[in-house]
């Protein structure tokens, strides 16, 4: 339920980022998962525990949406992949902690419902703090709160800088305004905009089809059927299996900027071909466990610093200012759909074809999915939003239109008349 409620948070996160903005989207994010993980600690019986389990589930939707796009436009664009990663961090840093203190609370009395309750702790000092924070500039001008958004731009950007970065919020917003609103129909009947979702779409379906919630439900299973019987072992690895997770985040904030994001996935799938053939092989030879455990900790080490952040970077950046907020919704939407497909169907695969079996399905996705990237992927490291949409362009029509070809060449004479100002200034 906590999955059907993302798939609805994350379509609805979307439209609300659009029409209200990032941060009343994040507020709202915060109370939902609050409320939820309140309904839960009290729950008197299943039903009303399911209906707090759906709760906290919206609030992780919407939330999956809103915080990559609001870090991404609030961020300068040579670190903007690193940033947005950063998120990422939060998330497995978090669900390490999550198994640190539920560990703690075996001990209480009233177990679970510490356990369940103590998630609101985050989202309320998320809500509290996200108040002092400013709007999205880039939402801001699209709005047309051009001196809000000139005033956070010039928290971030030094007076050089942000004289270009307000030239560039003035072209997209002129852009935005040839549009008429986005709609979902929209993404589909525009050519750019289709090819840009297809992309992002692609890039988080693959991400869960590779098998990595597979992998981090279901490790205290999988390190059982590997032959470590004890429940307290497997939890203890399953531990280990999500501090590589968290680390491996921590190496990819830095590499995404660096390597660039394409390379990066390339990298990161690769590893993971080799993690789900070693997986396979060791189930297939029904070897002691420790070739399984291996297998998953480097699926885990190739996997969370480059298939785990850039499917998040790349829709963060991907779409133009007035479709940011409904693609990125649908974006996240495949996310989680792919999600529950795989989760779901995992123990029934296993059962039905055996384990070593599934990991080699997993292994065939696998490639498809460096395909995938090798063929479709643009790289987009260190790129202005603007330049992001004349990859779009390209793709869509070949060569700039006449019409482009004017803008950009006017732009350039204006950029020249001010050098030569400059210059002037100068002698």
């Amino acid at each position: 339920m906590a999955q059907v409620g993302a798939i609805i948070g994350a379509a609805a996160g979307g439209w609300i980022n659009d029409a209200s903005g990032r941060k009343k989207a994040t507020l709202l994010a915060d109370f939902v998962f609050a409320a939820g993980s309140a309904v839960m600690a009290v729950a008197p019986d299943p039903y009303v525990l399911i209906f707090g389990r759906f709760l906290v589930g919206l609030g992780i939707g919407m939330a999956s949406v809103t915080a990559p796009v609001y870090i991404a436009e609030a961020s300068p664009a040579e670190v903007r992949g690193g940033l947005v990663s950063t998120n990422v961090l939060m998330i497995t840093g978090g669900q390490f902690l999550s198994y640190l203190v539920n560990l703690a609370f075996t001990q209480v009395p009233g177990t679970w419902r510490w356990m369940l309750g103590v998630a609101g702790v985050p989202a309320i000092i998320q809500f509290v703090g996200m108040l002092f924070l400013p709007e999205s500039p880039r939402w801001l001008y699209q709005k047309g709160e051009k001196a809000k958004a000139v005033a956070v731009l010039a928290k971030i950007y030094d007076p050089f800088r942000l004289e270009d970065e307000v030239d560039g919020l003035a072209a997209a917003a002129e852009e935005d305004r040839v549009r008429k609103k986005a709609s979902v129909w929209d993404v589909f009947r525009n050519k750019e905009i289709r090819i840009a979702f297809l992309v992002g779409g692609g890039l988080q379906a693959f991400q869960q089809f590779v098998g990595i919630n597979t992998v981090m439900y279901y490790s205290p299973t999988i390190v059982q059927m590997a032959g470590f019987s004890s429940n307290q072992l497997a939890l203890f690895l399953s531990l280990i299996v999500a501090a590589l997770n968290a680390a491996g985040t921590v190496v990819g904030i830095y590499l995404i900027d660096h390597m660039g994001r394409r390379p990066l996935a390339l990298m990161s799938l690769s590893g993971v071909l080799a993690s789900l053939v070693i997986l396979a092989v060791s189930f297939f030879l029904q070897s002691s466990g420790s070739p399984a455990v291996v297998g998953l900790a480097l699926y885990i080490v190739f996997f969370s610093p480059g298939m785990g952040p850039v499917p998040w970077t790349v829709n963060s950046e991907i779409y133009p200012q007035a479709y940011r907020g409904i693609c990125g919704g649908m974006a996240a939407t495949v996310n989680w759909v792919s999600n529950v497909i795989v989760s779901e169907s995992f123990l029934s695969i296993t059962d039905a074809a055996g384990t070593g079996a599934t990991f080699l399905i997993l292994a065939g996705i696998t490639i498809l999915a460096i395909v995938f990237v090798a063929v479709c992927v643009p790289e987009t490291k260190g790129l202005a939003f603007e330049e992001v949409e004349e990859i779009w362009k390209t793709r869509a029509w070949g060569r700039l239109s006449n019409t482009e070809s004017l803008l950009e060449s006017d732009r350039h004479h204006h950029n020249d008349v001010h050098n030569l100002d400059d210059d002037d200034q100068k002698s």
